[in-house]
């Protein structure tokens, strides 16, 4: 018996659309890491990108537990003297609240050039309204 391991041709891609609405932002970001990773497939190979594309909207409506919303801060910089920015998950949450998610959802996929190619098939959109209607995406309940 050998054991299957899939290649890019065996993988078929699905589109699936997930509402953000009231979900929690950690639990939400984890299944949709897990689809676009292909680990809900029985075809799921580690070195290969099995995943499906995964289309979220209402990304202005994610919760958050705790005091998160003051506590948590997002950090950055510009690679000059001094160039260290904060900014707090509720003030992300006004200004860009696609970036908290975007975000939340990287970190749980793999680094390098594979978690790249995966990190491509998400799309998040702060409205209810995307442009993916070709491609016919399912509606996924997490």
């Amino acid at each position: 018996m050998k054991t299957f391991m899939a290649n890019p041709a065996a993988v078929e891609r699905k589109w699936y659309v997930v509402d953000a609405d009231g979900k929690t932002l950690g639990r939400l970001s984890s299944e949709v890491a897990k689809i676009l990773r292909g680990k809900n497939k029985p075809i799921f190979t580690p070195h290969e990108d099995t995943g499906d594309y995964v289309i979220i909207i209402n990304a202005e409506k994610i919760k958050v537990t705790g005091k998160k919303m003051d506590q948590k801060v997002y950090y950055s910089h510009s690679d000059y003297v001094g160039g260290l920015k904060e900014i707090t998950l509720k003030d992300q949450l006004k200004k860009h609240p696609d970036r908290v998610l975007t975000h939340a959802i990287k970190g749980m996929l793999p680094k390098g050039p594979l978690g790249s190619k995966m990190f491509k098939k998400l799309f998040v959109y702060v409205g209810a309204e995307h442009p993916h209607a070709a491609q016919k995406p399912e509606q996924l309940d997490i």
